[in-house]
Formats: structure tokens, sequence, C-alpha cells
């Protein structure tokens, strides 16, 4: 004869049971509704950018969100209209930092994030990503005359970095490894770092790739000026997305894949990367690296 107990829940103890399911579940389960649905009951599409990340997102002089990965995130706004079959949808574009784009996304005060922003392990706990839409790369910019085209070169030579970047720390680590015995010069930003380069304070100067060639465009003589086509880091950007929404991010990647596939990324990229940008008509020059070209030649997330 069975003798486990019985577990007897009143009719009126069953309904206060399932009134309060909802708030026992943790956030994530909370978002299970999903952004498609969140984006069509609000009428909203809210798209969170950088506004001072050229070229990737930054106002224009009329305050316009501009820019390459915006460009991207409109054809992506079209996929999501097409999908709800609702072309008056609002597109609300948002100001985030590199401090808040990732709170404004999980608080859903944005659906997507169109900046600059890196795909790492430490922030897809939090968040999840795209196919990538560019490849960045840590490399070096010396005088042309200078002859330095590779990390070896840099022996016994002044190297000006940014103080706290990521570039920072692989310097320091670059240098003791390899024995490089170069004197590191720190700038309070971009700017000064560069300008350690046009003094001929430093010899040259390690930093992301595209922050590279925007400087150089920047230089009253750019030509007078080389980035060294040795890769020493590369480190993938994508359009971030709330995790644990499946339906929205194959939503997102089959048309950031579509864009890519049928071709549309290049004159995007060609757009901002190899022609004149606002607002005073720089062009940074830099051609589509190769790892960005394979990767194009099979996008996945």
């Amino acid at each position: 004869m069975d003798t486990t107990p019985i577990l007897r829940i009143s009719k009126t103890s069953l309904s206060a049971l399932l009134i309060a399911i909802p708030f026992l579940l943790p956030p994530m389960a909370a978002q299970a509704a999903g952004t498609l649905q969140k984006i069509n009951e609000s009428g909203t599409i809210s798209i969170g950018f950088r506004d001072s990340a050229p070229p990737f997102s930054y106002l224009s002089a009329d305050r316009q969100a501009i820019g390459y990965s915006v460009d991207i995130c409109v054809k992506i706004t079209e996929a999501i209209k097409r999908e709800l079959k609702r072309s008056n949808l609002t597109v609300k574009y948002v100001p985030v930092s590199s401090s808040s784009r990732i709170t404004a996304l999980t608080s859903q005060e944005i659906d997507l994030e169109c900046g600059s922003t890196t795909n790492t392990a430490e922030r897809r706990k939090q968040v999840d990503f795209t196919i990538p839409t560019f490849m960045a790369a840590t490399r070096l910019l010396a005088k042309e005359e200078s002859g330095i085209r590779s990390i070896f070169d840099l022996s016994g030579k002044k190297v000006a970095a940014t103080q706290g970047t990521s570039s920072e720390q692989f310097f320091k680590e670059q240098n003791e490894s390899r024995s490089l015995r170069a004197t590191m010069i720190l700038g309070k930003d971009h700017v000064e770092s560069f300008s350690f380069v046009e003094s001929g304070k430093a010899n040259a100067f390690i930093m992301d790739d595209v922050m590279l060639y925007s400087l150089r465009s920047t230089a009253k003589n750019p030509a007078d000026y080389a980035i060294s086509r040795e890769a020493l880091t590369v480190e993938p950007l994508a359009i971030m997305l709330r995790k644990d929404d499946p339906s929205f991010k194959k939503l997102v990647d089959t048309e950031v894949a579509r864009i890519i596939t049928q071709g549309e990324i290049h004159p995007i990229y060609r757009k901002w990367f190899e022609s004149p940008i606002p607002p005073h008509g720089n062009n940074l020059k830099m051609p589509m690296s190769y790892m960005l070209r394979d990767s194009f030649k099979v996008p996945t997330a």
C-alpha cells in the first residue's frame, strides 16, 4: 500500500498561487514576451547609439544619429516593420555611453545598441550579440619615414598609448614578454597620444585601427603617417541585443546576414570608411581588412 503523503491545496490557495507565479519568476522569464511584442505594443523601436564614436555612430551637425552601425540598424528596423506588418512604427534614437549601454538594454530602455561594442565572453553573460559587423584590430601608427611597421621595430623606442585603454595593458605585457625595452608614454586621451607622435615625443602610437585611421585623417598631412598591416589583436564588433529572446535574435541575425550576403554591406562600408564623412569631410581611407572580408563570406553569430 502506497503511504506517500498527498499534498492537498484548496481552491483559494491554488488561485493565490497562480496569481503569485508571475511575480516569483526571475527577471529573464518576465522577458519571455519578447522584444517583438514590446515593439508591437508600444509602436516604437528604440535604438541605442553612441553620440561620439565615429564612424560607427555619432551626431551629425543637425543632431541626427549617423554612422556605419546606424545605417545597418536602419535596415534592421525595416525588417522589423516587415515582420510585424507595421510600416508606421516610430524609430526612437537614444544616446548611450560605454558605461550605460548594457543597463539601457537590459532595462528595456533600448531594443538594440548600434554603436561600436566588442563581443566579449564577459558581456555575453548579460547580453547577446548579432553576427559581427566589423573586426577591430590593434595596430601601430608611426611616421612614414620611421620605418616602423612591426612590434619588433619598437625595441628601445618610445611608444604612446592612451591611459586606461586595453592597448596600454596589452603593450605592457608585450614589452615585457618580448624584452623590447621600450618606454611607454601615456596620453590622457587619443588626441594627446597622437600628438606625441606628431611632435616626435613618441616613435609610435598603439591603438585600435579605426581610431588610428580616424586620427590620421585629421592630420595636416595624413600621408606622413603609416599604420601597420600587422594585427596585434583582433576583436569582433557587433550590434547588441537582449539575452534569451530567440525569435528577435533570429530576425536580426537573418537581416544582418542578408545585408552581408547580398552585398549591401559594401557600399555602407565604403560610405563610412573610404569616403569623406560628416561633419568635416575627413576620409579615413581604411580599406576593408581581409579578416572582415573573410568573415563576410560565411556570416555567423
